[in-house]
């Protein structure tokens, strides 16, 4: 699951390098579209539907914790 969504942060930003850093949002490499793009992305490729409601910075901190959001919404390894 972390080289999928490793893939897919590649897509949308590939002149930053995900695997270097440890928070994606304070770290300026995913801006408001790029989550939303993101999640769109997530929902397609993993087969969920990411609630609204978790749609917050934290969980979109590093491949961790994209996982583990993947994974809260019925997302399988």
């Amino acid at each position: 699951m972390e080289k999928i969504i490793a893939e897919i942060l590649t897509n949308l930003r590939p002149e930053f390098d995900f695997a270097a850093e440890t928070n994606f949002v304070e770290q300026g490499l995913l801006d408001s579209f790029d989550v939303i793009n993101l999640v769109t992305e997530l929902d397609k490729q993993f087969g969920i539907s990411i609630d609204g409601t978790d749609i917050l910075p934290e969980n979109f901190a590093s491949i961790e914790t994209i996982k583990n959001l993947v994974q809260k919404n019925g997302g399988k390894s």
